[in-house]
């Protein structure tokens, strides 16, 4: 009995199908959301995998590239500094099982359906478990998602407008299948039906948006934002104060030695707003956990705050980690908005602690939208950003504090633009010990800083004060939806054997039974 191919043709040679496999999960290295990321590559490796599958049987093909997405996440976690605990681990062989399965659907399907109801599984099933870990899992577009690897293609990236991230994966999975198609029946007559169609969709993607970026640009009136971070010498005597107290959250609380480096650090923060709202700033952001305080001091650290923005005559939003006694968090992740007249309009939780890492009690996922003379303006902290769901508000203008790391601020921070695509608002993202950027709401970057590049951590931008209603914004996740639902149809289809295939014909070719092949000089069938 000889492997099925997902053709009518003699298997290929091991050696061949397993260098496919490598590279495969070569390529797959670079396409993860990280810092080293190839945007050709995420087209390159599903092709190489999904060939291998094909090629492969069934479950020792899916086991193979069940490894190989395992290995694309432990990278992953490498390259942006994450770090290897049982809670990252497990979260990479859970999501790598989930990324497996369309690979696995697709080289079950293949010889149950026709080609033309066979193509959309692969696709439909990328996007679909695309949309599932953001919903499922507790990592959104952390990982997973093939969208933030196309980072700066903006014509493409348009289309996430009307279909969410979930359209750029589609795409890319659909150009994985055209390929195959064309690699197993190796004739122009059998494989141009394919072609042709995905390559009228591909052009019609770019042009559309390429037709967006050049005739509909935001023409809103701007208006001047900064970004500011504490003075890095501040923040590192801070750390070390910190440091140097036993114990946990509960204990550091507790701690009066710490009010000295505190209060620098927010004095600093104050200069720094006062100085850019001097220069013309009418709206100040810090980053996420700028300013940290204890339980018994927050009150003094937010009325300063609130003179700042008084005096200053500003709207600021500020970033504040609280220390506190009371368990089982110890403490609270938030950003207050205050306005010109120094009064609070709102406090907002981060709803997504980072898990295994952020011991904070999640707030309640709604975010706040204020009316202000500069457009309606919403916000969020750093990881809440990677939930798209949550993020599809009405606003003009998104705010994100955030704190990061070297190896992953840049990273992270270019996510932020598919949510300003998506949801049709302005993005100013600042990040504590990353990269800080303002994006308008077609993706164009309007300012980025480095932290560890500058000397003084500012970001100053000129955003839109109006956004847009993207298509995404009033259908939601639709698309992905119709994905699952296409994924289901055509499983029930294959299981119930209507799928069009008579019984014994080769996957690849329907009504054909399958060529013999000769193996050591003995004719055999399938």
């Amino acid at each position: 009995m000889h492997t099925t191919t997902g053709n009518d043709r003699p298997p290929a040679p091991t050696w061949r199908r397993y260098a496919l496999l490598a590279l495969g999960a070569a390529a797959q290295l670079l396409a993860v959301g990280g810092r080293w990321d190839i945007a050709a590559a995420a087209w390159v490796f599903p092709v190489l995998l999904l060939r291998f599958t094909r090629t492969t049987r069934a479950w020792p093909g899916a086991l193979w590239v069940w490894a190989a997405n395992i290995a694309a996440a432990a990278f992953w976690l490498f390259a942006s500094g994450m770090g290897f605990s049982p809670v990252t681990l497990a979260g990479a062989v859970a999501l790598a099982a989930l990324l497996t399965l369309p690979f696995l659907l697709d080289r079950l399907l293949i010889g149950r359906l026709r080609p033309w109801m066979a193509l959309p599984v692969f696709p439909a099933a990328v996007a679909g478990c695309e949309f599932l870990i953001t919903v499922l899992s507790p990592f959104g577009t952390a990982y997973g998602n093939l969208a933030v690897t196309q980072y700066g293609d903006l014509p493409l990236l348009q289309v996430v407008s009307v279909t969410g991230s979930y359209g750029i994966g589609f795409l890319i999975a659909w150009f994985a299948c055209v390929v195959n198609r064309a690699w197993e029946t190796a004739s122009w007559r059998r494989a141009r039906g394919s072609v042709i169609t995905y390559t009228a969709v591909l052009l019609a993607v770019l042009l559309g948006g390429g037709a967006r970026l050049a005739f509909f640009p935001p023409q809103a009136p701007t208006v001047r934002i900064a970004g500011v971070t504490a003075e890095a010498s501040a923040i590192r005597a801070q750390k070390a104060a910190i440091a140097r107290i036993p114990g946990g959250r509960r204990e550091i609380a507790a701690a009066t030695t710490l009010r000295p480096a505190m209060t620098a650090v927010l004095r600093s923060l104050l200069a720094a707003t006062e100085r850019e709202a001097d220069a013309g700033a009418k709206l100040v952001i810090w980053p996420e956990e700028a300013v940290k305080t204890t339980a018994a001091d927050e009150r003094t650290t937010i009325a300063a705050a609130r003179d700042q923005a008084r005096r200053s005559r500003i709207y600021l939003e500020i970033g504040v980690e609280v220390y506190g006694t009371a368990g089982p968090a110890y403490g609270r992740d938030e950003t207050v908005l205050i306005d010109p007249r120094g009064k609070v309009l709102g406090t907002y939780r981060k709803a997504h602690p980072i898990p295994g890492s952020e011991p904070f009690t999640p707030g309640d996922g709604r975010v706040p939208v204020v009316a202000t003379p500069f457009g309606r303006i919403a916000g969020v902290i750093c990881y809440d950003a990677d939930f798209p769901d949550m993020m599809r508000v009405d606003a003009d203008l998104m705010l994100i504090p955030a704190h990061d790391w070297r190896e992953y601020g840049r990273a992270h921070t270019q996510k932020a633009a598919l949510r300003a695509i998506e949801s049709g608002y302005a993005v100013m993202r600042q990040d504590s010990e990353g990269v800080s950027a303002a994006f308008d709401n077609q993706g164009h970057v309007l300012a980025t800083t480095d932290y560890f590049t500058t000397d003084r951590q500012t970001t100053v931008a000129y955003v839109p004060t109006r956004g847009t209603t993207t298509l995404y914004t009033r259908i939601g996740d639709a698309f992905a939806w119709l994905c699952l639902a296409t994924v289901a149809t055509l499983l029930a289809l294959g299981a119930a054997g209507k799928g069009g295939v008579r019984r014994g014909a080769a996957p690849g070719r329907t009504g054909t039974p399958p060529s013999p092949t000769v193996t050591n000089g003995t004719r055999t069938g399938q």
